[in-house]
């Protein structure tokens, strides 16, 4: 497969924003502030409305906008339509990423980066030795963050389609949704693959022997000679999957 290229007109542009119909856009009350107040763009500067399921419509800010703030317009009115819907088809195939979350921010920097690499589908996972556990009302708000770092980085770095960050999974769960066998990585493994689209990144202590042991998963990926931090290793094996997929770099068999 060809490596991807940007669309000039996406790559271009001051800045994205979904919203729910890109050819009539309607913006969020924070997008209409955004553009207007902190980026200040003005009348006639390029942006891209899409709706983050892969269809883009090209706009530009409004005449009708000059000298006001994103406060004092009318959301519907900010955006005017200045070309044709474009579909953008996902990859194939699907690219996901399951990662134990590690303490502090670092879940949302791991998704943050995941969704700039393009990968399709991030997990949180809930392992054996996982020293961040989320249940409950914690797991809400957590999912909550991550789903909003996910939409913002997808506007930043021009995603057509948004990733699915599922709710917290065991590594049974990741299988199902991701319809195919996770590989653990693991020091020592074995290089990437043809084929291979869904891994799974443990926590700092590593996975258990149960887990290793366990059908529904096998161990196998390498990420290097080194030692990484877990959300190093996750963005590895994502920028390899999604490299492999496009094209960067030749299969191994």
């Amino acid at each position: 497969m060809a490596a991807s290229i940007p669309d000039p007109v996406l790559v271009d542009a001051a800045a994205m924003v979904f919203v729910s119909h890109p050819t009539t856009p309607e913006l969020a009350d924070h997008d209409a502030h955004h553009l207007l107040d902190v980026l200040r763009l003005r009348p006639g500067e390029s942006v891209v409305a899409g709706d983050g399921h892969g269809t883009w419509v090209p706009c530009r800010i409004s005449p009708s906008v000059a000298g006001r703030s994103g406060r004092q317009v009318d959301p519907g009115a900010v955006l005017e339509v200045d070309g044709d819907p474009v579909f953008v088809p996902r990859g194939e195939p699907s690219v996901t990423v399951g990662f134990a979350p590690t303490k502090g921010d670092r879940p949302e920097w791991v998704v943050q980066k995941l969704t700039e690499l393009g990968v399709d589908r991030i997990v949180p996972l809930r392992t054996d030795r996982s020293v961040v556990v989320w249940d409950g009302p914690r797991a809400d708000k957590a999912l909550t963050r991550l789903r909003r770092t996910a939409l913002e980085a997808s506007a930043q770095c021009r995603r057509a389609h948004w990733p699915d960050v599922t709710e917290v999974l065991t590594l049974s769960g990741l299988a199902e949704v991701a319809g195919g066998e996770p590989v653990l990585a693991v020091p020592g493994g074995g290089p990437l693959t043809t084929g291979l689209s869904v891994v799974a990144i443990g926590p700092e202590g590593g996975w258990s022997d149960e887990e290793l042991a366990a059908p529904g998963a096998r161990p196998g990926l390498g990420l290097g000679a080194t030692v990484l931090r877990a959300e190093t290793a996750a963005l590895v094996a994502g920028h390899l999957m999604v490299g492999l997929r496009g094209g960067q770099y030749l299969p191994l068999a």
